[in-house]
């Protein structure tokens, strides 16, 4: 197997690890995060009820000094439209990723905005 085919493989065996456990609900939905190469994206979701409450993602931000920064400014957006929707609580869903670098910026700014993880 090469090299970047193990990277994904190992990436989806985390994230199914990690859903098997981590499930939104109504009362505490899941704030979900995709990291492609240039951008970032994230979802407040009710898994209950199967729909995306709240998104927000680096596009909508603009550009700014590097790719943390720009994680932090999506992580204060969503916790500021989450906050308008009456959400505060929500369980943290990676996406098998490793919590380090522009997915750990995106928790820790949306702690900033207000959102307990």
């Amino acid at each position: 197997m090469r090299a970047a085919q193990k990277k994904r493989v190992d990436r989806v065996r985390r994230h199914v690890r990690v859903r098997k456990k981590v499930v939104g609900a109504a009362e505490r939905p899941r704030l979900a995060v995709y990291r492609s190469n240039r951008h970032i994206y994230a979802q407040v979701i009710d898994d209950s009820a199967g729909r995306t409450l709240v998104a927000a993602s680096s596009l909508e931000v603009g550009g700014g000094a590097d790719k943390k920064s720009i994680a932090k400014a999506v992580g204060s957006l969503i916790a500021d439209r989450a906050k308008q929707a009456g959400i505060d609580t929500v369980v943290f869903d990676r996406g098998g990723r490793l919590y380090h670098g522009r997915v750990r910026e995106l928790a820790d700014g949306a702690r900033e905005g207000g959102l307990t993880i």
